[in-house]
């Protein structure tokens, strides 16, 4: 305390007051002056209470993540004895944890200056220096796309000895990003915002997490708060915008299909998918909307394209595989139509739509395992009548088997192929009925007793064979309808040597006389020549039938007609189409 000798004579009451006071201040701020800098002189002097109380506040502050606090603590305590070694370890041991790797080597090598050979002096430094080459390795990997190793010298490495290091941690969340684990990297982002809610990397690099998990609105107050802070951050404003971007064009795309034009949708979606090809979660359902699209344009080899892009990015997608099944009819796979669809009616039992398809794709396929006879005649489904007959009068001259001696067999099936196809394709009821898929009996479905084109109900022929073509069970073949065409019968398979029998049947308005050789008409078991038929019994094509040609004499005419003017010699038998139907 400070003493004072002044007379009491020269002050008067007042005066004394005050410089009592004046006395009581300055010892005042002295004591606190002397309180403040207690521990640190105590710590220069070597007192190890009063340091030990310091580092255990320098050790809260870190245990809680106050790093500044603590080093602020430190670099007081050194300001006031640049000898004090703790301090410098400790000094040392925040900075490696923050990954300040050359300030802590400092720090260290002081440390060992004032206490040479300290274990624990030199531990740490390993420590560091093994840290901070983890971390080199780790950037130069992630800069080489090896994300798996520089990930695992992160964990077990740098930070181990640097939990702090918001470097290490910034490239851990970029690896978990590019290894598409991002729900870990949106966890490893709380840490950092947690202690640094303006740290613009971790907003970034949260933002594209949710970004790349299609959700989409999460993503975007991401970006619009890291644009707040900083509204010139190139990377920010990258994500942002594009990602507004990629949601219009998606939009675009969506509106254009409800509005029917499909065409335009089809780009729309291509330009959106292009924008971001990594961005699996949503161009998911790109590829499936695009696969829907070109289903409804029956283009069937792309939609299979795009709906495969859909289930490699998620298998689970259900209505991919719906989709993959249409388009699979399209493309004519049968079979793997039924396959897809039959997967997902199993996965959604209650969904009457997919059963529908499934139906459709099974009708499909049994379909396809019988004779395709537009195939045979070599034209579309949308042919018209004028181009079935085209084709039908092209192949029965090509294969006619008197014209394919050496090949006789194949042309006969080929032959039979062609006139079964017309029969079948040149009737109207029969076509609509093959186009439905439904059963038409002897229609190339298999069956014992061969082909015979001309089957059906009505008035019934018989065939009965003399030779040429073996029948099935018994040799004989189905019979056929009254209605058959003049054109077919004289031109089909089975005109060799036939005899067509059919039971009595009243003819009106017949009254063209004929003789023919080869060709018969007559009444019970006798042909008449020149007489007026009323009933028809038989029609009998008989020995006159040589190499494909028959000579035929009529009254109105006379000479002689080859196989290929047949069909003109037919079209004038004017009665005859009326008893067995017309063209």
């Amino acid at each position: 305390m400070l003493r004072f000798s002044i007379p009491l004579s020269a002050m008067d009451a007042s005066a004394w007051r005050g410089l009592a006071f004046a006395a009581f201040l300055l010892n005042f701020v002295l004591v606190c002056q002397l309180l403040l800098l207690q521990p640190l002189v105590s710590a220069s002097d070597g007192k190890l209470g009063d340091s030990a109380e310091l580092f255990e506040k320098v050790s809260r502050n870190v245990k809680v993540k106050r790093y500044s606090e603590a080093l602020d603590d430190l670099n007081a305590a050194i300001e006031a004895d640049p000898k004090l070694s703790e301090a410098y370890f400790h000094r040392g041991s925040i900075l490696r944890q923050l990954c300040r790797y050359d300030e802590s080597k400092k720090n260290y090598k002081k440390y060992l200056e004032l206490k040479p050979g300290n274990s624990a002096g030199e531990t740490e430094l390993s420590q560091l220096l093994q840290a901070q080459s983890a971390l080199e390795t780790a950037l130069k990997l992630f800069d080489t796309g090896d994300h798996t190793k520089s990930l695992e010298f992160l964990d077990k490495v740098v930070l181990v000895f640097s939990p702090a290091c918001s470097e290490a941690k910034i490239l851990k969340i970029k690896l978990l990003l590019a290894t598409k684990d991002y729900s870990a990297a949106i966890s490893e982002t709380v840490y950092i915002l947690k202690e640094d809610e303006s740290n613009l990397d971790a907003l970034l690099l949260r933002g594209r997490a949710y970004y790349y998990l299609a959700d989409h609105d999460v993503a975007l107050r991401h970006f619009q708060k890291g644009l707040r802070l900083d509204p010139e951050h190139g990377e920010l404003k990258k994500a942002y915008f594009g990602l507004k971007n990629l949601l219009k064009k998606s939009k675009s795309a969506e509106d254009n299909v409800s509005k029917g034009k499909l065409r335009l949708a089809v780009e729309e979606y291509k330009a959106a998918i292009a924008l971001d090809p990594n961005h699996l979660a949503h161009n998911a359902h790109l590829h499936l909307g695009l696969c829907k699209v070109l289903v409804k344009l029956s283009r069937g080899k792309d939609a299979l394209t795009s709906c495969n892009e859909a289930l490699n990015i998620d298998g689970n997608l259900i209505e991919a595989l719906v989709q993959r099944g249409e388009a699979k009819l399209l493309t004519e796979d049968w079979e793997g139509a039924v396959e897809d669809l039959k997967t997902a009616a199993q996965s959604s039992p209650q969904d009457m739509n997919i059963r529908q398809s499934l139906m459709r794709a099974e009708k499909a396929l049994k379909m396809s395992k019988r004779k395709d006879w537009y195939k045979v005649l070599g034209v579309s489904k949308t042919a018209s009548v004028a181009e079935i007959k085209r084709a039908y009068k092209k192949l029965a001259l090509q294969w006619h088997p008197d014209k394919n001696v050496e090949n006789r067999e194949e042309a006969e099936a080929m032959f039979r192929d062609v006139a079964a196809a017309y029969e079948v394709l040149g009737n109207d009821e029969k076509r609509s009925r093959f186009d439905r898929g439904e059963d038409i009996e002897d229609m190339g479905m298999g069956g014992g007793g061969g082909f015979n084109p001309f089957g059906g109900g009505g008035q019934q022929f018989t065939f009965t064979f003399d030779g040429g073509f073996g029948g099935g069970a018994g040799g004989g073949y189905p019979a056929f309808e009254k209605s058959v065409k003049i054109r077919s019968l004289f031109w089909s398979s089975f005109f060799w040597n036939i005899q067509r029998k059919l039971t009595s049947v009243a003819v009106s308005g017949l009254s063209t006389k004929w003789v023919a050789d080869g060709l018969k008409l007559g009444h019970g078991n006798e042909s008449r020549e020149g007489m007026e038929l009323k009933q028809l019994n038989f029609l009998l094509i008989g020995e006159g039938i040589e190499s494909g040609g028959l000579r035929f004499e009529k009254a109105l005419s006379g000479g002689a007609k080859t196989f290929e003017a047949l069909v003109e010699v037919v079209e004038l038998i004017v009665d005859l189409i009326t008893l067995l139907g017309a063209f």
